[in-house]
């Protein structure tokens, strides 16, 4: 069997955190969320780990990050720049900045990866049960057309400084046939989800299954991101002043075209984030009532 790859999507820089998050120390000795990740990464058995990042925080990264990983694990970099993927054919605005969002992210890494590969938010916390549920599945899944989302519950996921984006998951059968992107938060024993589409607002139980962006997908996955990147960057200019293709909308689209098939796949592993600079304490306590349970040892790359 192929490698197992985890791409580590790092490009952003956190605008409500107020800077970069994926070099913020949250460790005893300065480890950052992107250590641990890989650490449970490395244990669950995964042997490569992609960073799609931006080119100009390369030494940041080099410097902080990947250099206590390198004998550890195969690294690599991939560069999401706003230029990739994009034919000449397109209208593109030209003050056009931000990045084009997560489906382009992970096609900007398409020459990093060979084999299955799953993907995760530089900035969250998964726990290492997650990292075990996405390798035993990447390992035992023989269709080529089934991918899969390490879900969790909402409440587990929340903020109690604010509201939170969730891609809210409606499952049947253990398998997911629509994702909606929402800006979600507690309300009582439920959770009130304000669709990102403009769509009308719904509520679900507050323990209802959410994406975290922990999606795993087989190499051939690559070629339809390729594909409907293509066709969101054949939209119109407006459109594109402020659209950003995501892997949730992506996965979708082939959800209901039958080209995909998603999993639904819960995990026991505890999510913890930064969302709000507020939720930086709880994180960090998190991790040290793992070291203090021997989940991981206080100096983690010793």
């Amino acid at each position: 069997m192929k490698e197992l790859t985890l791409v580590v999507m790092a490009a952003g820089m956190g605008s409500r955190f107020g800077g970069p998050k994926q070099i913020m120390p949250v460790g005893p000795n300065g480890e950052f969320i992107i250590d641990y990740s890989v650490y449970d990464a490395i244990k669950a058995g995964f042997s490569k780990v992609v960073f799609i990042i931006k080119k100009e925080h390369k030494d940041v990264f080099d410097n902080t990050i990947t250099k206590n990983l390198r004998n550890k694990i195969k690294v690599s970099y991939a560069y999401q720049d706003l230029s990739f993927f994009v034919p000449n054919d397109a209208t593109v605005p030209a003050d056009r900045t931000k990045p084009w969002g997560t489906t382009h992210a992970i096609l900007c890494a398409k020459d990093q990866i060979d084999g299955p590969f799953a993907i995760i938010n530089a900035d969250d916390f998964y726990g290492r049960d997650a990292y075990i549920k996405a390798a035993e599945f990447l390992k035992n899944s023989t269709d080529e057309k089934e991918g899969a989302v390490i879900a969790y519950p909402f409440d587990i996921t929340s903020s109690k400084y604010g509201a939170v984006k969730r891609a809210v998951l409606d499952v049947k059968n253990d398998y997911i046939v629509n994702l909606t992107e929402s800006k979600v938060e507690i309300d009582g024993d439920n959770a009130h989800c304000e669709p990102l589409n403009g769509q009308s607002a719904f509520f679900v139980p507050k323990n209802h299954p959410v994406s975290m962006n922990l999606f795993c997908f087989k190499e051939g996955f690559l070629d339809l991101l390729e594909k409907d990147f293509d066709e969101f960057i054949h939209q119109s200019e407006e459109v594109l002043t402020k659209g950003e293709s995501l892997v949730p909308d992506t996965a979708k689209r082939y959800l209901a075209s039958g080209d995909l098939k998603l999993k639904n796949v819960t995990t026991t592993g505890l999510w913890t984030g930064v969302t709000f600079k507020e939720d930086l304490p709880s994180l960090k306590q998190t991790i040290s009532t793992f070291i203090d349970q021997k989940e991981y040892p206080k100096a983690l790359w010793d």
